[in-house]
């Protein structure tokens, strides 16, 4: 018995004296963030402006990686859950064997991988291979930057204990954690049990610059006539007010150059112009003189946008009388100008290549235009996604084959509409949510299944909660509780 408890004595101070000298060899949280340089750059959702769906999704999973990273470096940090992400990479590499991997419509890679490690350099060695990126540059820091199945031979490795020194010293065993963690999923309930009391902290600290967001935005579209004030990124209460003061005082400063907002749609997003949806777009980044330039040219872009129109009524002439028509939550980010070139070039093709369409044989089909696909395609919601490339005649066999399918989906559309609406009015009211919404990544039919689930369930934790469907678990810096669409029971 005493041969075993200097046995355990003696292995605990080798441990002790390991740890010491693999922290020393420890990677900084500054040298991390130079590490994952290479990283930030492919996924940054600036980079995605054009694209909101694949900057949604990277947003949230840089904010949740971030979250994992500062937990690693906390003092004693023990508890840990392996975290699953998804990002959508800008360049195209070679798909890692190990790495779920599939491309977004537009084109991007989206590469999904659980981060499971208990050390920087292990974690950032593991990102950057998950995103098929180069880690030489990690031997320019001052730690072990070997490639993982050369670092399981060095001194940095996990050390494989025997059983019985966790018997006997009561440390918990990291394999058997990991393995119990990835046996157990996060649960819907145990999960909102675990983060309701930080939700509802926030939530209440956030309650005065909500009332205040909501003042703002009354007197200024009272003020100026507005028909909305919007948003395209989820940035945070404080961040929404500061921008509606901005255009508060722009409007105390120069009022005449206002005169002509009447009935629009503001939106505050990452660059001025008008946007193809005919909204005036005010770039968060951009000082109130290129804020007043927008609205000096507003008469100009009204102008522009006529002929726009007129330019949809042609193609949908050309094409039997399918209605052209944009989709701000399914298509990128585009300024009028950008989308008047789109038609107009698609417009040259299309009459010089004189389809034979019936007259008004496609009318009440719709279709939109993209620039970053190659073959035309079928929207479960019924409209036509047309490349601007696409080989007029194979458009035209496209439409003719899928047109009857087409109406069907536009039909079920406009029922799975009414549905979704009437389930966010039902749920809000059973849970007494003060705000039921989703991201735009999650579709209807998405949404309509997880309210089902939802008012199967008693939930007390919800009330007066901002509740946002989402595709994963998150407690937002103002208190809204994000949930997957897909949550599990």
């Amino acid at each position: 018995m005493f041969c075993c408890l200097r046995t355990v004595r003696r292995l605990c101070l080798d441990k002790i004296l390991l740890q010491c000298v693999l922290q020393s060899r420890t990677l900084s949280g500054a040298d991390a963030i130079n590490a994952l340089r290479p990283f930030y750059f492919a996924v940054h959702p600036d980079f995605f402006g054009q694209h909101p769906k694949e900057r949604e999704v990277n947003e949230n999973s840089l904010k949740r990686l971030n979250g994992y990273l500062e937990n690693l470096q906390k003092p004693g940090f023990r508890s840990f859950k392996p975290t699953q992400l998804t990002f959508y990479v800008r360049e195209r590499e070679p798909n890692s064997s190990n790495v779920q991997e599939s491309f977004s419509a537009s084109g991007f890679r989206a590469v999904s991988f659980t981060l499971h490690t208990r050390d920087l350099l292990s974690t950032v060695l593991d990102i950057l291979n998950s995103c098929s990126l180069s880690t030489e540059h990690v031997q320019s820091l001052n730690v072990n930057s070997q490639p993982h199945k050369e670092a399981k031979s060095t001194v940095n490795r996990p050390i494989k204990w025997d059983k019985t020194y966790y018997s006997f010293t009561g440390f918990k065993d990291p394999e058997e954690e990991l393995e119990q963690a990835q046996r157990v999923e996060t649960t819907l309930l145990s999960w909102l049990d675990d983060n309701e009391a930080s939700a509802v902290k926030k939530l209440k600290k956030s309650l005065p610059l909500r009332k205040e967001l909501e003042r703002l935005k009354i007197e200024l579209s009272h003020e100026l006539q507005l028909s909305d004030i919007r948003w395209q990124r989820s940035w945070g209460i404080a961040h929404r007010c500061s921008q509606l003061h901005s255009l508060g005082r722009l409007v105390q400063q120069r009022p005449e150059i206002l005169e002509n907002v009447k009935g629009r749609t503001v939106v505050f997003t990452d660059r001025s112009g008008m946007s193809a949806a005919g909204h005036i777009m005010l770039g968060t980044m951009d000082v109130h003189h290129h804020w007043t330039k927008i609205f000096e040219r507003l008469p100009n872009y009204y102008k522009l946008q006529k002929r726009l129109l007129l330019l949809e009524d042609r193609i949908s002439q050309l094409l039997g009388g399918i209605q052209v028509i944009y989709i701000e939550e399914l298509q990128p980010l585009l300024t009028l100008e950008e989308y008047f070139e789109t038609l107009n070039s698609f417009y040259n093709k299309l009459r010089d290549s004189r389809l034979p369409f019936h007259p008004r044989s496609l009318r009440g089909l719709q279709m939109i235009l993209e620039s970053d696909r190659y073959a035309p395609s079928l929207h479960e919601f019924g409209h036509f996604m047309i490349p601007t490339v696409c080989d007029p005649a194979a458009l035209q066999w496209f439409i003719f084959a899928k047109a009857q399918e087409a109406r069907e989906n536009l039909k079920r559309k406009e029922e799975m509409m009414i549905t979704e609406k009437e389930l966010i009015n039902t749920s809000t009211e059973r849970f007494s949510l003060e705000r039921l919404y989703k991201e735009p990544s999650v579709s209807s039919a998405q949404m309509i299944e997880c309210c089902k689930r939802l008012l199967e369930e008693s939930l007390p934790y919800l009330q007066g909660m901002h509740l946002c469907i989402s595709h994963f678990y998150s407690v937002l810096q103002d208190g809204d509780l994000c949930i997957p669409w897909n949550w599990k029971n």
